[in-house]
């Protein structure tokens, strides 16, 4: 079909293709390592999977749900994996310090803050980056963040705040949209994956409790995977350590949508890889439950005690048999 070629030269869209060559701004390029294999699963049907590497995922929750430390844990792998890669991370809320980065085992030379205020400046300097780096020859692995969505002003309520009004911008999901409408196409061009955070609220009036991301659509219908999350404490003894993220598959191309699943996060470490495959195993069949007790071979042990010293309960062989049920678990079809 060489005229079907002709007719992508002709027509000056950089986007077209054959199918048969790959939809370079479609396909999934693999996956990033979110630090959990249980969020891996949820995200992408593999234990081995997370988030994908050239989409948009958008992580959303009420505060202190841990949506900062899910993003800085899939920064970590996703430089761990790629040597010589860098991310691009734009931070709205000015939360971010050196210290919080390096304590996170995070190398802080290749990881660039960028201060944002408005949505208008986060779609300058997310576009001047990306038709930069279309130009590059040599192009090393590259991710952005926007930490948070929620928390960037427009260029309009900026100029009515300093003129002393309070009035509020109606025109900010519109802006929000038309800057997720030209950042999509680009970043899968660029095969650059984005990471964004988010608030959610409550929908008033709701027949049954409801949470809502906010910044209108924009968001809701770039992202591939949009994740919610909610928690509750985790204590070793009366200290509180961590929390219990709860995460809810609320948007996905990939893998099947309102499936949920529940993490361990770490204040001090970040997401517990092993937590949640337990149950995992229990539903398609890995793991036997015994009482409280796990059954292992000729024994049974405490779940507790199974993630203390995973390494030698969660085998190769068990670990195949978990990503096996993840697939069936989360992924559309057979």
């Amino acid at each position: 079909m060489n005229f079907l070629k002709d007719v992508a030269s002709e027509i000056g869209n950089e986007y077209a293709s054959l199918v048969s060559d790959g939809i370079s701004a479609g396909d999934t390029s693999g996956y990033i390592d979110t630090g959990s294999y249980i969020f891996n699963a949820l995200c992408s049907g593999s234990i081995y999977g997370g988030v994908p590497g050239n989409k948009i995922t958008a992580i959303a929750g009420e505060s202190s749900t841990g949506k900062t430390f899910f993003c800085l844990g899939i920064v970590q792998h996703f430089l761990e994996s790629n040597p010589d890669a860098g991310v691009i991370y734009f931070e709205s809320e000015s939360a971010i310090s050196k210290q919080m980065i390096e304590d996170r085992g995070i190398d802080s030379q290749r990881m660039l803050i960028v201060p944002v205020t408005t949505v208008q400046e986060f779609r300058l300097q997310s576009i001047k980056i990306l038709d930069k780096y279309l130009t590059m020859k040599d192009q090393k692995p590259m991710m952005f963040v926007l930490d948070s969505l929620g928390m960037l002003s427009t260029s309009k309520e900026v100029e009515d705040s300093e003129a002393g009004k309070e009035t509020r911008d109606m025109t900010r999901a519109q802006v929000v949209k038309s800057i997720f409408r030209v950042l999509t196409l680009k970043l899968g061009k660029a095969n650059v994956p984005l990471l964004v955070t988010n608030h959610t609220y409550d929908v008033v009036g709701a027949y049954i409790p409801t949470k809502e991301m906010g910044g209108g659509s924009g968001l809701k219908y770039a992202a591939s995977s949009i994740i919610y999350l909610s928690k509750k404490k985790e204590k070793d003894g009366k200290e509180v350590v961590g929390n219990i993220i709860k995460c809810k598959n609320a948007k996905s191309r990939l893998t099947k949508e309102n499936s949920t699943v529940e993490t361990r996060l770490y204040y001090d470490r970040g997401l517990d890889r092993y937590y949640g495959l337990l149950e995992l195993g229990e539903k398609h069949g890995v793991f036997e439950r015994k009482g409280n007790r796990i059954v292992v071979g000729e024994s049974s042990v405490y779940p507790s005690a199974m993630l203390k010293d995973p390494d030698k309960y969660f085998t190769e062989e068990v670990m195949k048999k978990l990503d096996e049920a993840a697939a069936k678990e989360f992924r559309y079809g057979n």
